[in-house]
């Protein structure tokens, strides 16, 4: 008997879970194509990050990463975790 009522309690939370998706889907492609009509119609403004000082676009990547070695990041956490004051020596 607990099986069953488990079943129903599952199917009905399925089909409220998937009733939501379902309209959270409709709303999402509704704003959508709401923006892109709206954006075909006024200026393309770039986000504020991807400007220089001066106001145009910046073309050099935003991010460079070095690669250390295994060796190289366990030396500098060890630094890190002798330089701290918690630590007895």
């Amino acid at each position: 008997m607990v099986q069953i009522l488990y079943l129903i309690a599952f199917t009905i939370l399925s089909i409220l879970a998937v009733a939501n998706l379902v309209r959270n889907l409709i709303d999402f492609t509704r704003t959508n194509a709401q923006e892109s009509r709206t954006n075909r119609t006024s200026a393309i403004v770039p986000h504020p990050e991807l400007l220089d000082a001066n106001g145009n676009i910046t073309t050099e990547p935003l991010l460079v990463m070095r690669s250390y070695s295994v060796d190289d990041a366990r030396n500098r956490l060890d630094a890190l975790y002798d330089a701290s004051p918690d630590h007895d020596a």
